[in-house]
């Protein structure tokens, strides 16, 4: 699903602007973060609140407030005195669930530095990693309850958000590539199937990808679907999907191969 796709699923009742700029913050978070590049990152997870917490004010306000800023977008849906009408969430605590997610990736990044970078802090993984996976709560949240559809396709949307980019794989043409020299068969495989999540892809499709002989891409299939290893598995349609153990060993084994290198 592209963005105009998933942009038509809540726009509206969300503003097409706001939401476009969420999801490129939220893409370009996923992006340096697959490439180690943790400031950068952690400024997106930033502007990343700023826009979602626009959003949040927007919904229970019913004001499109461009300019606003985060605390005060935020101060409104917590309304300590309860005096603000809740406009178009389907219940406040998710509005006021959606506000303590946004202040804890703004403040953070605030708090620990990130704006401007100290002799104390430095940007680092972990940092990057709580802000990513907050950025990540939001959006699926707001898919969640906004998304206009059939409930069973915004949850594949949701599940697919939690997917990262693979940096490695450039796309040219109809065709896909593993922009490194080092990688082996399989690990290619588990690459191509990372980036094709649910849809998955055919033996076919990753014998044109990999640009390997058929038999050794019939191979290394055969040994990664194996009842030891389970890290991908055939679909009825024939189509190859990775399993939560080959996301598992994509992002912890081959995590250093994520990026062209």
């Amino acid at each position: 699903m592209d963005i105009d796709e998933l942009a038509s699923g809540v726009c509206p009742p969300l503003d097409e602007q706001f939401f476009r700029t969420l999801v490129d913050e939220y893409l370009s978070q996923e992006r340096w973060y697959a490439l180690g590049e943790w400031e950068p990152g952690e400024l997106d997870g930033g502007q990343f609140a700023e826009v979602a917490s626009r959003i949040v004010y927007h919904q229970y306000s019913g004001r499109l407030a461009r300019k606003k800023g985060v605390n005060k977008c935020l101060e409104y849906v917590e309304d300590a005195k309860n005096e603000h009408r809740n406009h178009n969430f389907p219940e406040r605590q998710s509005a006021l669930h959606l506000a303590r997610a946004i202040r804890l990736v703004y403040k953070w990044r605030s708090s620990r530095g990130a704006v401007h970078i100290t002799a104390t802090y430095s940007a680092n993984q972990m940092d990057a990693k709580v802000m990513l996976e907050c950025c990540r709560w939001v959006l699926s949240e707001i898919l969640r309850i906004f998304w206009d559809g059939d409930a069973e396709e915004v949850a594949r949307v949701i599940r697919e958000i939690v997917r990262y980019e693979v940096p490695a794989i450039g796309e040219f043409e109809d065709r896909w590539l593993v922009q490194r020299t080092d990688m082996s068969t399989a690990e290619e495989i588990l690459l191509f199937l990372h980036r094709a999540g649910e849809e998955g892809l055919s033996q076919a499709r990753l014998v044109q990808f990999t640009g390997r002989a058929q038999p050794t891409v019939s191979i290394a299939l055969k040994n990664l679907s194996s009842r030891n290893i389970r890290q991908i598995t055939p679909l009825s349609s024939g189509q190859y999907v990775l399993t939560a153990l080959g996301c598992k060993r994509v992002l912890e084994e081959l995590a250093d191969k994520l990026f062209p290198g």
